[in-house]
């Protein structure tokens, strides 16, 4: 006699990343579980992404002060970044529909908006991902939505953009009051659904802490027809330079992954034109601002992954 041994998928699995924060990774998680008031099933998901020993002892008494069976804590010996963090707790999720990946220096605002997000996903199966609004921890608007990267977007930067084809590149800048679709949005609070977002092998993880979120939405836009929504009926708090340590490492980071992006997603042509284009830009920045050498020797190398910070074993505090 055969057995069914399928299980039925949970909800949603909100997938939270730490890295020595400690404190703003308990605030989010207990913001989600006082806020999310619903007969909802979901789990929480917490990756210390290499916390130093103290942090990491810190964080798992914490969560053991909450006492909540939905919370799962795993620990990476290693810093894997933001979509290397983000897989491991793919890896270490129950079935799913859905999955929330959750910066840990955010907060809930609104009630049961796990729930909202998944009513609105399930009523348009066309939508891959959704995030609500982001406010600052002042309650104020930050920007949520962005452009797809592009030669133009590099080169005329988005302003001139934005006027020149309002509708095709929306204002970035403005609350708008219904749902709205976009390019993409930011990493700090990312709702998808688990089947595309799995098909299509999530995360890119050669991208060890930027363009990851644009690279996912614009790899389900091309593979699934799935497109990605600002909901802004809903609204999370996202704290200001809670985890990133800005510096020249940071911006060197930022050029390798953009560049693999655009190769990646734009051709051989598209990212010898952008590098040259770099090259030129920090030469000239690099002979008034010193420190940007640094940032122009690895763009006249060719900005590999060799030169990432994934790939230098730094560990770095990171932010989506």
């Amino acid at each position: 006699m055969e057995t069914n041994l399928s299980i039925e998928p949970i909800d949603v699995s909100c997938i939270i990343i730490n890295y020595n924060t400690t404190t703003f990774t308990i605030d989010c998680v207990k913001s989600i579980l006082n806020t999310e008031q619903s007969s909802l099933n979901y789990e929480i998901i917490i990756v210390d992404n290499a916390s130093s020993l103290e942090e990491y002892k810190l964080l798992k008494k914490e969560v053991a002060s909450i006492k909540n069976d939905r919370i799962k804590l795993y620990r990476s010996k290693k810093n894997t970044g933001f979509g290397g963090g983000n897989m491991l707790g793919v890896q270490m999720a129950s079935p799913c529909q859905y999955y929330a990946f959750i910066n840990n220096d955010t907060l809930h605002l609104s009630k049961d908006t796990l729930q909202e997000l998944k009513v609105f996903m399930d009523e348009n199966p066309s939508i891959g991902i959704c995030s609500p609004q982001m406010l600052d921890q002042n309650k104020n608007f930050r920007v949520t939505i962005d452009h797809f990267s592009s030669l133009g977007r590099e080169i005329l930067r988005r302003p001139i953009l934005e006027a020149l084809f309002p509708k095709r590149y929306l204002n970035r800048k403005i609350f708008y009051d219904k749902p709205t679709r976009v390019d993409y949005v930011q990493g700090s609070y990312m709702f998808t659904r688990a089947q595309e977002f799995n098909a299509i092998g999530g995360f890119d993880d050669n991208m060890f802490l930027y363009y990851e979120e644009s690279d996912i939405s614009l790899r389900l836009l091309k593979q699934h027809n799935a497109s990605t929504f600002l909901y802004p009926n809903l609204s999370y708090i996202h704290y200001k330079n809670a985890s990133t340590k800005k510096g020249i490492l940071i911006k060197i980071e930022q050029k390798i992954s953009l560049l693999y992006y655009t190769r990646k997603h734009h051709g051989y042509w598209q990212h010898k034109i952008l590098l040259l284009y770099y090259i030129l830009r920090y030469f000239f920045t690099s002979l008034v601002k010193p420190k940007y050498w640094r940032l122009f020797l690895t763009l006249l190398q060719g900005a590999p992954l060799t030169k990432s910070l994934k790939q230098k074993q730094k560990i770095i505090n990171f932010e989506q």
